[in-house]
């Protein structure tokens, strides 16, 4: 064979040898292209479940606030984990906790709207997390807001001299608070929806209007009526909070001349599963 006929053969081997590579290793940058995309596209819908759970957990604890803003109280029954959830449990002031769903869920009925009475709770600031695992969710919020009302004079016998102002409108004795409060809360999802677990209501300080928070905890700061007051019912009568389940964990670090500030409701932090962080 000459010389250059033997060029041109070896010439035709390297192209076909480069010819039956080329596909292999096209077809191995492909699969690795595609599980590459697969794995973006998991991380994608995890964090698009998250921002949904995030965004139902907001939206849950809003409505639960414009449904206590209208005295439609029994309607935030349903956004309470169902009865016989474990661990279920609420707390409203240092008293103590309640576990007994029954006794939770009171807190929810029979408060009565009088004519007169406003209510008006915003929330704001929030930090929320959803757990790694998408079971459950922490949130902390900052809440503001009004509670008032008037009172007819032989009906505020029955409540303490602070809780008015001195002047009467209509006749009738007048109670007009600001009030400060944080709530934090752990939520859990039952058959895909998110309903409240654990309610943790830290409150902050409250200003009747006529006499500003500073005043008033120097006036109230050890009054039990303060501590455990529930609503006032529609006959005048004071109704108190039912007797507590067991002691309180975490205290509320409320206003008091005699004491500083602290951070007492704890940030929500990253979780993977609730067993890995606390409990509000």
């Amino acid at each position: 064979m000459k010389i250059h006929q033997l060029r041109k053969s070896m010439l035709a081997f390297g192209a076909a040898s480069l010819g039956m590579a080329s596909p292999l290793l096209a077809k191995e940058d492909i699969s690795a292209e595609i599980a590459a995309l697969k794995g973006e596209v998991s991380q994608l819908r995890a964090a698009a479940q998250t921002s949904r759970d995030r965004a139902e957990v907001e939206n849950l604890f809003s409505r639960y606030m414009y449904l206590h803003n209208a005295f439609r109280d029994t309607e935030i029954i349903p956004l309470w984990a169902k009865k016989g959830t474990p661990d279920v449990r609420s707390q409203y002031s240092n008293l103590g906790v309640y576990t007994d769903w029954d006794k939770i869920m009171s807190y929810h009925q029979g408060r009565p709207a009088p004519v007169s009475k406003l209510v008006f709770h915003y929330i704001t600031t929030p930090m929320i997390e959803v757990a790694g695992d998408g079971q459950t969710a922490k949130g902390l919020w900052i809440v503001n807001g009004l509670e008032s009302g008037l009172v007819e004079p032989d009906h505020a016998k029955n409540m303490p001299a602070w809780m008015f102002e001195k002047d009467l409108v209509q006749g009738k004795k007048v109670w007009m608070h600001n009030v400060y409060l944080k709530y934090g809360i752990d939520f859990i999802k039952q058959d895909g929806q998110w309903k409240i677990w654990h309610f943790h209501c830290f409150e902050v300080a409250r200003a009747p209007y006529g006499m500003g928070w500073i005043p008033f905890a120097a006036a109230a700061q050890d009054d039990a009526f303060n501590v455990d007051l529930m609503y006032v019912g529609d006959d005048g009568k004071p109704v108190f909070m039912p007797k507590v389940d067991g002691p309180a964990t975490v205290l509320s670090n409320t206003y008091r001349t005699d004491t500083s500030q602290k951070l007492e409701a704890r940030p929500p932090e990253p979780y993977r599963t609730f067993s890995e962080t606390f409990a509000y």
